[in-house]
């Protein structure tokens, strides 16, 4: 964690590579400062299939999911910074827009929570 998962119309791919805006948002998200470099997961799904507003023809949207303990200033000044360094690349683009999300860390789990010998809980385990 954190994941970054984008969604788009497939059309974004003109203005961009997808590699381009991956590794944005994923270097973006490292400059943060919130969160350790090998932890940054993103990914992207394209859709051709899709119904925007009058004279709109393109989107994407990132959602984050982001362990809890950030303030909502810092979570607002991830989403800005993403946002910031994608915008001048996807110039022409009808909506881009990006939501930051919590998951509890008394409810997430993952391979290495799970391994008998991780006595601390240690999630880098």
């Amino acid at each position: 964690m954190p994941h970054f998962v984008i969604e788009c119309s497939s059309n974004v791919f003109a203005m961009q590579p997808a590699a381009i805006i991956l590794n944005t948002v994923y270097d973006a998200a490292d400059s943060s400062g919130l969160f350790a470099p090998n932890d940054i997961k993103v990914r992207i799904n394209s859709y051709d299939n899709y119904k925007l507003g009058e004279g709109k023809n393109s989107f994407l949207h990132i959602y984050a999911s982001i362990m809890e303990g950030r303030t909502t200033a810092q979570k607002a000044a991830l989403s800005n910074l993403i946002i910031e360094r994608l915008a001048p690349l996807l110039a022409g683009i009808s909506f881009l827009s990006m939501n930051v999300s919590e998951f509890e860390e008394a409810t997430y789990c993952n391979k290495s929570l799970i391994n008998p010998l991780n006595t601390d809980r240690n999630r880098h385990f």
